[in-house]
């Protein structure tokens, strides 16, 4: 058995933790052999992984019930967090759609009313659907007349779907039900839609690799066994096929995908309604590194975001009766950013990164630039969308002491008004957000923003959390969380770098951390760590390292090379065996970004950094909080189990590395209850051991 005790003079008895089995299994990677004791806990169905899960939270649960203000923290989350939480309305006919949370419900209700000045009414209230809260809507499709929507429900966190289609006048449901609906919408064409589904799981439903990714039509009122299969593709068995449909529903849009081969684009195909095509005609046939997505047709033509050509991305025009293209909105040195285009009112709206946020300049189908839309701030907005005949649209705008407010835009006098603000326990005048930008390793200047209380001293001492993703070409943009309040509250500052591998500067940025260059996203991580502690925001011991899913293998991987740089690590829900990423539910669909294994040039760079393998004996590892969940089937668990038992067992020093493991939930928190749960977990965990004995007192509001 292993033992550890807390540092900083935290009165906690030593740990022990729970005994894993080690077997001999050895794996082969292009001559190189490379050890895996722990594949037993791949398995999450057996009783002996149940058992080694039930010892493991004993022991983790029973750290933090020691914690003196862990209650007491929850509680001041829970204060923050409730008030009530709306999304943009939209419309569609003479109803508006919406959804609100009171506060603290597990899920938000789906409303709808006649009108702005309706009365609202229930459409969807998922709470309603689970004894614990952690069924979720997952879809909600509206046919075009407005008289059905597509519903979809996921359980317990998973990422597997099933629909249902409501009869919106009576609020019932038709008899069918659509099951195994994974990476799919709801594109509606006449009497039914069209989704995308897997078949159904050999072996473990939350486990077993998905192939062979199948498009369908679903006519209303008939069952699932006779819908119609639209394309498949056997012989590539780990590409994903995807159906939209433009909004006159005279476009049938088929994207294919095939990530799993490492490309980072799509082939774009059309089947034209009013031609009475047979088969989908191609826009772009070959799968690259290129991506295509189609924003609206004007008439003949397709109006489409793409990269070609275009690191920033552009739009172009595709006329699909002369089958020629045109560029309509060029590229330009700013970011458009991912799905940063929307079309509502005979407007397209674009969305461009500046530094990290958003510019929104408004266009006609010709390309003309006809307004920018005045945002409040520094910041992120997002919405936009709508129908054609619209004369008003909603978006919603947030920083990080900017609580998201909505506001409606209209489109004849291009002036925007606040149609919904949130009332929240917060003093936005209490704090500040500062952009800083400090060289990595390599000397490319990386943004990261710093929020914290007014009057902090840059005397090393403050309580930092240092958060990070870098990968997907996704962008951490600024945005505000009421379940930051308590942490700041404590004097802490929050520190969101932007890291590359994301799309904060376009796909050239994206790449600079993708494969075999993945090693940069580390350096940056690590530069500003070096860079806070440096600045004096904060010291080694009072520093943590936070990152969720790409973020956790941030974390994973920064801590097994500077583990002296930070007191705390959280490291949450991660890709932490990097040479069997691929062999899970959709994992495959990350080897355009991180390489493969299976490469032994890829495989080289994944083994270099891979968390679980490079964990060693006789590194002073920090201080570390592990968290999944069993319903995890987008990064399944037994990255953070493998990862937990070999740091359990290669770690002799005194501080504790332990593993939470949620139930009933996924890659993310499955209902409000659980993810202020987690967080006051997490804060307690990292605030006790930065030796921070007390809470201070705040002023409830």
């Amino acid at each position: 058995m292993l033992s550890s005790s807390v540092a900083l003079g935290q009165a906690v008895e030593p740990l022990t933790y729970p005994k894993a089995r080690k077997t001999d299994q050895v794996d082969t990677y292009h001559g190189t052999k490379v050890a895996d004791p722990y594949r037993w806990l791949e398995d999450d169905r057996s009783a002996e992984t149940a058992e080694w899960v039930t010892a493991e939270n004993k022991v983790t649960f029973a750290y933090l019930d020691k914690i003196p203000y862990r209650k007491q923290l929850q509680q001041r989350l829970e204060a923050v967090y409730n008030y009530p939480k709306y999304s943009a309305p939209y419309r569609r006919g003479e109803w508006f759609y919406f959804s609100k949370n009171d506060g603290l419900q597990n899920q938000a209700v789906l409303y709808r009313q006649k009108g702005l000045d309706g009365q609202p009414e229930v459409v969807i209230d998922p709470n309603k659907l689970s004894t614990d809260g952690t069924t979720r809507l997952g879809a909600f499709s509206l046919s075009k007349d407005g008289k059905y929507a597509v519903v979809g429900l996921s359980k317990g966190g998973s990422d597997w779907q099933e629909y249902q289609i409501m009869e919106l006048a009576t609020k019932t449901y038709l008899p069918e039900k659509i099951e195994w609906v994974k990476v799919s919408g709801a594109a509606w064409q006449g009497d039914g839609f069209y989704y995308s589904r897997y078949p159904k799981p050999e072996g473990s439903a939350l486990a077993a690799k998905n192939e062979n990714h199948q498009v369908f039509f679903h006519k209303l009122n008939t069952p699932q066994s006779a819908d119609k299969l639209i394309y498949e593709d056997a012989a590539h068995p780990q590409r994903f096929h995807i159906v939209s449909t433009t909004d006159d529903e005279r476009f049938a849009l088929l994207s294919i995908s095939d990530r799993g081969q490492g490309k980072d684009g799509n082939a774009l195909l059309f089947n034209d309604a009013r031609a009475s095509q047979k088969d989908f005609v191609p826009v772009v046939s070959d799968i690259t590194d290129f991506s295509y997505g189609v924003v609206d047709n004007d008439g003949d033509r397709l109006l489409i975001l793409t990269n070609e050509k275009a690191p920033n991305s552009k739009v172009v025009a595709f006329d699909t009766k002369k089958k020629a293209f045109s560029t309509l909105i060029p590229e330009r040195p700013e970011p458009i950013t991912e799905g940063g285009v929307n079309a509502a009112g005979g407007k397209l709206f674009v969305e461009y990164s500046k530094d990290v946020t958003s510019q929104i300049n408004v266009f006609d189908y010709t390309g003309k630039l006809e307004s920018n839309v005045q945002l409040p701030g520094i910041g992120s907005a997002g919405g936009f969308g709508g129908e054609k005949d619209d004369k008003f649209v909603f978006y919603t705008f947030t920083s990080f002491t900017f609580p998201p407010t909505i506001y409606r835009y209209d489109l004849a006098s291009r002036k925007s008004t606040v149609f919904r603000a949130p009332e929240v326990s917060f003093n936005p005048d209490d704090y500040e957000t500062k952009q800083v930008f400090y060289p990595s390793k390599d000397g490319t200047k990386i943004p990261m923003f710093l929020t914290y209380r007014k009057g902090i001293k840059l005397d090393g001492t403050n309580p930092t959390l240092l958060y990070g993703y870098g990968g997907f070409n996704i962008s951490l943009t600024p945005g505000f969380s009421p379940l930051r309040i308590p942490f700041l509250e404590q004097g802490g500052i929050y520190a969101q770098a932007n890291l590359r591998g994301g799309s904060e500067y376009g796909e050239k940025w994206h790449e600079q951390g993708m494969k075999l260059k993945k090693q940069n996203v580390f350096d940056d991580f690590i530069a500003a760590a070096e860079f806070l502690i440096a600045e004096k925001y904060t010291s080694p011991a009072r520093l943590a390292a936070q990152g969720g899913s790409n973020g956790g293998l941030l974390v994973g991987a920064v801590i097994n090379q500077r583990p002296d740089l930070f007191r705390v690590a959280i490291p949450q829900v991660g890709v932490m065996d990097m040479l069997r990423f691929h062999k899970f539910t959709i994992g495959w669909n990350w080897i355009a970004d991180y390489g493969s294994s299976d490469n032994a040039d890829e495989f080289k760079a994944l083994y270099a950094y891979s968390p679980v393998h490079n964990l060693k004996p006789d590194t002073n590892y920090p201080v570390t909080m592990i968290t999944t969940a069993d319903h995890d089937d987008r990064v399944v668990p037994a990255h953070s189990f493998k990862y937990a038992a070999t740091l359990q067992e290669v770690y002799k020093g005194s501080n504790p590395v332990l593993i939470r493991i949620d139930t009933n939930s996924g890659h993310g928190a499955s209902n409000t209850k659980k993810n202020i749960e987690t967080t006051g977990d997490i804060y307690s965990f990292i605030l006790w051991n930065m030796g921070i004995k007390s809470l201070k007192e705040i002023a409830s509001k």
